[in-house]
């Protein structure tokens, strides 16, 4: 899969073990699951190979109305009990979100995905 992100900052953290230690506090595991959560969307085909592993935790965000996070999904970066989020949202092959945005439908043709954000984004 194609990963676009959404600043040049954020492409260091998240393939750069030095940069994803400084954005988790000097944490080597953060820092190592970060890495190898990035290198699984890399090699899956389209964005279902992902949803089906559960360990990741793919889930629609919900901004209870507001429309910030309208199209966007998280994968943890370790774990649920980590507060730690890897913020994405799905790309047609122009390289423009779905809308509207049916994951259900969509999963099985989604090559290529933005990287919003690496965040605690429930705090």
């Amino acid at each position: 899969m194609e990963i676009i992100y959404s600043n040049s900052k954020l492409e260091k953290q998240c393939n750069n073990e030095k940069d994803a230690k400084k954005l988790f506090g000097g944490n080597e595991s953060l820092a190592l699951s970060l890495l190898a959560r990035i290198n699984a969307l890399k090699a899956a085909e389209v964005l279902k190979d992902i949803i089906v592993q559960t360990n990741f935790h793919f889930h629609n965000l919900h901004d209870k109305g507001k429309s910030k996070y309208q199209g966007y999904f998280a994968i943890d970066v370790k774990s649920r009990k980590d507060p730690w989020r890897i913020i994405l949202r799905p790309l047609d092959d122009n390289k423009e979100p779905f809308d509207p945005c049916n994951i259900d439908e969509i999963a099985s043709v989604v090559e290529i995905v933005e990287i919003e954000e690496v965040s605690k984004h429930y705090e």
